[in-house]
């Protein structure tokens, strides 16, 4: 009897915030290493088909870099990065297509194996409408996102099923390879989401690097800023950090930094007061 009154209060203290998210739109993009862990990818996809089936309109944007190492490795190709973007030639992009084709397809399963409603949306769909980024004589076929066709996302939130977006842009025939953040931040900032969750490998911004007892639960932008002039923000988080602020310059109203390997982390983001990871907001 303790136990069911126990969950009983968890979805009590649950409650506020499904009232005040129902409806709402929340973007999550999910990739890079945190989706080998078949464990922690369940956890992570139970904790959208929860949030669909309580009323919010969650969307999920995914990565899928090991998975294109491998199978570049695998057919002798080496992976080259320019400033932490992967150099991409015809064949690469080849790869990167099939690969992240490969992942949608499997997230969606397993979305619909929980019991769950999703679609998946690939370069064929053309949801995302990419322009050649600006060091593309370098790059390769790396582009920058000019623009997200939202109205067939909208249309798959309408059932409602949860949309699973590749970060593949195309222009014209052409295929690009997306920064997978900077995909899910303009998704965001187009369908003027509620919030932005990006997932990652750790706990979030922290003051200390390495200690995790140093992590900082709310920044404005402006805080933000300071903390990547300072250093204190550097290295891989700084892309994410650079993305929650365009998502907030684009309307959506909070953004989040969390460590996808703690159980049911968007849940305990989401769902409660404290939080489990860092929130970047707009300066007052």
């Amino acid at each position: 009897m303790e136990d069911s009154i126990k969950k009983a209060s968890v979805l009590i203290e649950a409650l506020p915030y499904i009232q005040a998210f129902g409806g709402k739109t929340i973007v999550v993009k999910y990739g890079g290493s945190a989706l080998q862990s078949s464990p922690e990818v369940k956890g992570i996809l139970q904790d959208l088909v929860f949030l669909s089936a309580v009323g919010l309109r969650p969307v999920l944007l995914h990565g899928g870099g090991p998975l294109i190492s491998q199978r570049m490795a695998a057919s002798g190709k080496a992976a080259k990065f320019i400033g932490g973007m992967r150099v991409t030639d015809k064949a690469t992009m080849q790869i990167v297509s099939e690969s992240l084709e490969e992942v949608n397809g499997k997230l969606v399963d397993q979305i619909k194996a929980l019991g769950g409603q999703a679609a998946g949306l690939v370069h064929h769909d053309r949801v995302i409408v990419a322009e050649p980024h600006p060091s593309a004589s370098r790059l390769g076929y790396v582009g920058v996102v000019k623009e997200v066709e939202t109205d067939r996302i909208r249309q798959i939130l309408r059932r409602p099923a949860i949309p699973v977006l590749s970060p593949v842009g195309t222009i014209d025939s052409q295929l690009y390879n997306i920064n997978a953040d900077e995909a899910a931040s303009f998704t965001a900032g187009s369908l003027k989401a509620e919030k932005l969750v990006l997932l990652t490998n750790v706990r979030g911004i922290l003051r200390q690097s390495g200690d995790p007892e140093s992590l900082i639960g709310t920044l404005t932008v402006k805080e933000a800023k300071l903390l990547m002039e300072r250093g204190v923000i550097q290295e891989g988080m700084i892309p994410k950090v650079h993305a929650c602020i365009a998502a907030l310059r684009a309307g959506v109203k909070k953004t989040h930094i969390i460590d996808a390997a703690i159980p049911h982390a968007l849940l305990l983001e989401i769902f409660t007061k404290t939080g489990i990871g860092t929130e970047i907001v707009r300066s007052p």
